[in-house]
């Protein structure tokens, strides 16, 4: 009798915003493994450890990635794709995207015309939500112009609300599912900003699978995830996360995504 294989692991690293939210994650997991017969192991992979080197491990079984830096990776090198998931946010208008939310601190009063001449803080250079869609935004209002002052790496969305509130930046991005999160479940964390504006979409963080996965385990787990929203359980448990539902990643859509970065570094440098 050949032995058993060793489990997967699960990660939902850049959603860890608290242990209220890791501990939905782990849940969904949890119904995950036992949905698609995988066994999972949940792992934190905790900040300041680089995700990189957790998107490089050869046995990620549903692992959220960036698109930004799954769409830098030649084909051949890429992670299997598994879902994307479907925010039930008014931003997401029911379709796998994600976007930015610019904030500042609430007890500043702040128009859009302002941000041009702020001091920028943001979170790591391979991440679309937290560098190029601020930046991206940034140079449609400034014209090209650099910006005064930025503050980086700030390494994640917490960072980000940190920096505001000591004062150490005036405004940043936080992702907008991060910040729905925060808004369903750890409210007080960011009782202290604003949202002054919201960039462009982008296709969201996709859940990804090593290559080294079986394909009858990938199989496993898309199918489980792409069903969670008919199932019971599944669908309480998408709810308690503000999902409605997983859906096939656009890979076309995250193929896009160089180009924008590309387009940015061409007006305004790096930050």
């Amino acid at each position: 009798m050949s032995p058993a294989p060793p489990p997967a692991i699960a990660c939902s690293r850049m959603y860890n915003l608290s242990p209220k939210i890791s501990g939905l994650w782990d849940r969904l997991f949890h119904w995950l493994a036992h949905r698609s017969d995988v066994e999972l192991e949940v792992i934190a992979h905790a900040a300041p450890a680089p995700l990189s080197e957790l998107w490089a491990r050869p046995d990620m079984g549903a692992v959220f990635m960036c698109g930004f830096p799954f769409s830098r990776l030649a084909k051949a090198e890429r992670p299997l794709p598994l879902v994307a998931p479907v925010s039930l946010a008014d931003w997401a208008n029911g379709q796998a995207v994600y976007a930015s939310h610019i904030v500042a601190a609430r007890d500043r009063p702040l128009a859009k015309a302002d941000l041009a001449a702020m001091r920028w803080g943001w979170t790591v250079r391979d991440s679309q939500s937290g560098y190029n869609a601020p930046r991206e935004f940034f140079a449609s209002l400034a014209g090209g112009q650099p910006a005064s002052k930025t503050f980086g790496p700030l390494l994640n969305p917490r960072g980000v609300i940190e920096a505001i509130r000591s004062g150490a930046v005036d405004v940043g991005a936080i992702d907008a599912y991060a910040c729905q999160l925060l808004e369903m479940h750890e409210p007080d964390m960011i009782a202290s900003l604003q949202v002054i504006a919201t960039t462009k979409p982008a296709p969201f963080p996709l859940l990804v699978a090593s290559q080294q996965q079986a394909p009858e385990t990938v199989a496993a787990l898309r199918a489980a995830l792409l069903g969670a929203h008919k199932d019971p359980v599944g669908r309480d448990i998408l709810g308690s996360l503000g999902l409605a539902a997983f859906a096939e990643p656009d890979i076309a859509a995250y193929e896009l995504l160089p180009a924008r970065a590309h387009a940015v570094d061409e007006a305004l440098g790096t930050w």
